[in-house]
């Protein structure tokens, strides 16, 4: 079977980065931290893209990326929270290789993220209703990019990397 890309998707908080270096790690493949690699680009931090230029041209940033990295060898792919909201980043992904959405519940999201203060979006308003209100909202696009869905609440990053690897094989 030719290797892809293995795009990891999902909310802030379900997993995706640290699954990611698991991932890379058990499939000897790249990794891609598509914020991070974002931040390194524009020698600033997303927090600042967003409030200095606006989240419109963080969003062109992240399609920039997407295009840049099928020009790469097979790697796996961390994908900031907001990526499969535009169509064309969909469109992108699935251009390039395989999309995994992992998932966890509102509270458990809530659990992950409480302490952090680099996600703008949840910045000034961290609580269980409002982090559920964008999950929902995101959800439809989340499904509509996602090849796999993997739920993480209560499993450990190796359980979930062998789940992906299993379902990226079949």
């Amino acid at each position: 079977m030719e290797q892809k890309h293995i795009f990891l998707i999902g909310f802030m908080g379900s997993g995706k980065t640290s699954v990611a270096k698991c991932l890379s790690s058990m499939l000897g493949l790249e990794l891609a931290e598509m914020d991070q690699t974002i931040e390194k680009q524009q020698d600033m931090s997303i927090s600042d893209i967003f409030s200095t230029y606006g989240e419109e041209h963080f969003r062109n940033l992240e399609t920039k990326l997407l295009i840049e990295l099928q020009e790469k060898e097979p790697m796996v792919i961390s994908c900031g929270g907001g990526t499969p909201m535009r169509e064309e980043n969909i469109k992108e992904m699935k251009k390039s290789g395989k999309t995994i959405l992992l998932t966890a519940s509102p509270e458990t999201i809530y659990g992950r993220v409480k302490d952090s203060h680099d996600r703008p979006l949840l910045e000034q308003n961290k609580t269980i209703p409002y982090i559920k209100e964008l999950m929902d909202n995101r959800q439809p696009k989340y499904e509509q990019a996602a090849d796999h869905i993997i739920v993480t609440d209560h499993k450990s990053i190796q359980e979930i990397c062998e789940e992906i690897k299993i379902k990226i094989n079949q």
